[in-house]
């Protein structure tokens, strides 16, 4: 990642309001981006985005499903980069409402690679997705980026539709894979769990923890507490797609693919680890499981290979203890009053320093 790259440069993010996009935007605003969201308004009180306020980006609000809507906003804002991470992100809330999930994350990677094609000035699209995409065995081997998409969910499933409709439309409209088309080169994100500080998502389990351990109960309840997944601070994930959107513009052989931005496997931890780490880093709070078998099909196991990441000099910065730590400190600092923007510009500044001594 190199932060003069992005000053000046005109960026588009889709998702500002989430918990990703908004520590996102907070990112590119410090490297001198100059930056447009479009999101639906932001969910839930309190929510990352309204505590960030964030006057120097250009705020849209809208359905990123709508083709029309979409193509206008790219039209007026000529960006020379587009990170789309606008998506419906969560396992549970994809069965209440399947339609609408698959509708977000698989048309609005169309609508937006969609509108790109038609966009002079568009340089690069990275397209986030998941490291749910793939089909999962259960198995113990880590995931590719050429193993198979799939899902049994249906959020696993619509972010294995959303990496299949981006390779489509790569092919379809975009030099140098269809004759004559677009400039533009595309590529998929796929990182693991990502926490951090400022995540209020519902059945999400660092917010659930915090709501808990710091709620009148004193205690979090765990569903899956022997369910393996990749953990990984916000930071380390936004890197890789910043890193990714420059080799992109840079024209580096093989970027126009998908990549996987994933935890070392030492770093991998279950639910219960997590939970207990977490609990211990706030100071308070108790952990409990679940004596209900769960009714909902969630993957045990998933693990991702981010070898193929190191090509363009991407790797793992922070290990799941100092991850942890980062988390926890910044929930304790709010609580006790700190203001969320400084809590988390400070964590942003002390990252790029430790990336610095990495990337040497």
């Amino acid at each position: 990642m190199t932060p003069d790259f992005w000053r000046g440069r005109r960026v588009l993010v889709t998702g500002h309001t989430g918990f990703k996009g908004a520590w996102l935007c907070l990112w590119l605003t410090r490297l001198g981006a100059r930056v447009t969201g479009l999101s639906l308004p932001p969910a839930g009180d309190p929510n990352l985005w309204s505590l960030l306020r964030m006057d120097g980006v250009h705020h849209l609000t809208g359905d990123v499903a709508d083709a029309d809507l979409v193509q206008g906003v790219l039209d007026r804002e000529r960006p020379e980069i587009v990170l789309h991470l606008a998506a419906q992100s969560l396992v549970r809330p994809s069965y209440r409402d399947p339609v609408g999930t698959f509708r977000t994350n698989v048309l609005g990677v169309v609508a937006v690679l969609a509108a790109a094609a038609k966009t002079p000035g568009v340089g690069s699209v990275v397209v986030v997705t998941s490291d749910k995409c793939y089909e999962n065995l259960e198995r113990d081997a880590p995931y590719a980026e050429d193993d198979r998409m799939g899902g049994r969910d249906p959020y696993s499933a619509s972010k294995g539709c959303a990496e299949l409709a981006a390779a489509s439309m790569r092919a379809s409209f975009f030099a140098p894979h269809a004759a004559g088309g677009h400039p533009a080169r595309i590529a998929t994100a796929r990182a693991g769990n990502v926490i951090g500080g400022g995540d209020w998502s519902e059945d999400r389990l660092i917010p659930d923890i915090v709501r808990g351990c710091l709620g009148p109960a004193g205690e979090v309840v765990l569903r899956y507490p022997a369910a393996t997944r990749p953990w990984q601070h916000v930071l380390e994930s936004l890197r890789g797609y910043l890193t990714l959107a420059e080799h992109l513009a840079a024209g580096t052989p093989g970027a126009d693919s998908g990549w996987n931005f994933g935890p070392d496997r030492a770093d991998e931890r279950s639910v219960a680890e997590v939970a207990a780490a977490m609990v211990k880093g706030l100071g308070r709070g108790r952990v409990v499981t679940d004596p209900a078998a769960p009714t909902l099909h969630e993957a045990r196991i998933l693990r991702l290979d981010s070898t193929k990441a190191g090509r363009i000099g991407w790797r793992r910065g922070l290990t799941f203890e100092r991850t942890m730590r980062m988390t926890a400190d910044w929930y304790m600092a709010w609580a006790a009053g700190q203001d969320a923007r400084a809590l988390c510009e400070a964590q942003i500044d002390g990252y790029m320093q430790e990336i610095g001594t990495i990337d040497a």
